[in-house]
């Protein structure tokens, strides 16, 4: 792949909030983090929606909740309990929530992805990661891409941090360069693992770049950037919103891994009605049945 094939003009690169290191920086690393992304009154809204549902969470023993793809919405970690409610996942909250719907559609990190795939962008799809504090949940190395193959790659997640995330609360970390390499395998020995082979994290963990820093801040990603994140060991909790979005002219090949009434919606620029192609090739993954890719990635201890 071609990193720079849709890197914007001199034109694009003065008409938005990213300076020219910062663009380079991203394109070069894969990701870019950033401070003050949303709105203290942003940041207050949906925290406070996300601890509402924790507390509704208290109520349930396994996942529940309604989608578009009839799975549950709401992911319960296996540890969950009443006492001490462990909800990991939500899927789409922009469709439950005016807050989580708005920021979506305007915040300043959308402004930035413009910006480096602009000018026409899409919505593609929304998610809360959660880690209580103590959680088990692991996120295995993996890379977005293999769970929803475009017509180009020109994707980026937002990962809006909703508490402030340090090295103990199960940070993301990331693989800096890996965008630029290989699609690697998700699949083994037949079974969609939606993770990456134990020898594909051995040769690049040691690389592994760790994220944090204060609530409100946010990461930029490389749909094709390798990455994951250990269990909370913390007292504190470590909560994301994830929304991410595509070029205008990115069209999904296959059904939608996290299916929303908003997926395609334009929230910058305008609608073209084209589509641009690059080359890969990977295998299509398989559509999950449970609440959440945890499910999918819970197969890899079991693959040998």
């Amino acid at each position: 792949m071609d990193q720079h094939s849709s890197r914007p003009s001199v034109d694009a690169r003065a008409a938005g909030p990213l300076s020219p290191e910062e663009i380079d920086s991203y394109w070069a690393d894969g990701y870019l983090f950033v401070e003050h992304a949303i709105t203290p009154e942003q940041l207050k809204a949906l925290v406070a929606d996300f601890d509402a549902w924790v507390e509704e969470s208290r109520e349930h023993n396994e996942p529940y909740g309604d989608t578009l793809a009839g799975r549950p919405r709401f992911d319960l970690a296996p540890e969950h309990t009443a006492v001490a409610p462990r909800l990991r996942r939500v899927a789409s909250p922009v469709e439950i929530s005016d807050n989580y719907l708005a920021v979506m559609r305007d915040n300043w990190a959308l402004d930035a992805v413009a910006q480096l795939i602009g000018p026409n962008v899409e919505f593609n799809n929304s998610k809360i990661n959660a880690k209580q504090p103590g959680a088990s949940t692991e996120v295995k190395y993996h890379q977005d891409f293999l769970f929803q193959p475009h017509s180009n790659e020109d994707l980026i997640a937002v990962l809006f941090f909703l508490d402030d995330v340090t090295l103990e609360n199960g940070p993301l970390n990331v693989v800096s360069g890996t965008h630029r390499h290989e699609l690697f395998d998700h699949w083994h020995d037949g079974v969609f693992t939606g993770a990456v082979s134990p020898q594909v994290v051995a040769d690049h963990v040691a690389d592994a770049v760790p994220i944090y820093g204060p609530a409100g801040s946010a990461c930029l990603m490389h749909t094709r950037l390798l990455h994951g994140s250990a269990p909370n060991t913390s007292d504190r909790p470590r909560t994301l919103f994830i929304s991410e979005y595509r070029a205008e002219d990115s069209k999904p090949l296959q059904v939608s891994h996290l299916p929303s009434i908003h997926d395609g919606e334009v929230v910058r620029g305008e609608r073209t009605n084209r589509v641009r192609c690059s080359t890969y090739e990977m295998e299509f993954p398989e559509v999950p049945t449970g609440a959440s890719f945890f499910s999918q990635q819970a197969k890899v201890g079991a693959v040998t």
